[in-house]
């Protein structure tokens, strides 16, 4: 099972490679998605991640935007000295508060699913009806939600699950990549370039989305010195999400 421990042990695609790849700047741009908009995450900060800086063009233009955490991101350090899994879920969704803050969002409370870190795939059918009935309650327009291919358990079970329930529902289904761009690379087969698009920010909301990212303090610097209390984030990994566009699948 991949995850975050995986991924940062190991060296990833660097962010000027992406940055040299001509065929990113030539994927179509969309506009900014009307809204009410339901934003799915296997774990805090997926969100900002993925899709921070078009919420936060979003909240400017006064849409309404849903946050739905599916996991409190409780095992992104199982082998931690410092902190207690309920202590990291509680200090993980503090986080995703000042960070939604950060991108104009200050009123906005995630549901939080809770379900178990590293099981989303045992709680798909959970996950599915959660996000139904949460897409039928604000009478949704757009669903968001990690890519179903990002190589990354609970991210790909939180797709599938949005997935199955934007099919049910009828809402048209968004899909944010994280950690591919750490490990694919330009023109990966991998990857389905062919249904990709770009999201322009602003400069105000890439502003907001950069300062809403160093919140995630918990990910972005070692917990203590122990071998299980490494960075989760370091700058190399980061880099792929301060550009001034967001990609998705649709």
């Amino acid at each position: 099972m991949t995850t975050d421990a995986t991924f940062s042990a190991g060296v990833g695609t660097p962010e000027a490679d992406w940055a040299s790849w001509p065929a990113l700047d030539r994927l179509p741009d969309v506009p900014l998605p009307a809204g009410p908009v339901v934003v799915v995450a296997a774990h805090p900060d997926d969100e900002v991640l993925g899709f921070g800086g078009t919420m936060a063009a979003l909240a400017a233009h006064g849409t309404d935007v849903q946050v739905l955490s599916v996991t409190d991101g409780e095992g992104s350090h199982p082998d931690s000295t410092r902190l207690t899994a309920a202590r990291r879920a509680a200090v993980r969704a503090a986080e995703l508060r000042d960070a939604l803050g950060d991108l104009g969002l200050p009123s906005l409370r995630p549901q939080r699913l809770r379900i178990p870190d590293t099981q989303v795939h045992r709680h798909e059918t959970a996950v599915r009806h959660q996000i139904t009935a949460r897409l039928y309650a604000v009478n949704a327009a757009l669903c968001v939600a990690p890519w179903t291919g990002d190589l990354h358990s609970d991210h790909e079970a939180a797709g599938r699950a949005a997935a199955a329930a934007c099919r049910s529902s009828g809402v048209p289904l968004w899909m944010y990549p994280v950690r591919m761009w750490h490990w694919a690379r330009p023109a990966d087969p991998r990857v389905p370039w062919d249904s990709a698009a770009r999201l322009l920010l602003p400069a105000g909301a890439a502003r907001r989305k950069a300062a809403a990212l160093g919140r995630f303090v918990s990910r972005l610097h070692p917990l203590g010195d122990g071998d299980g209390d490494a960075a989760i984030l370091p700058p190399e990994e980061l880099a792929h999400h301060t550009r001034p566009f967001e990609v998705v699948f649709r």
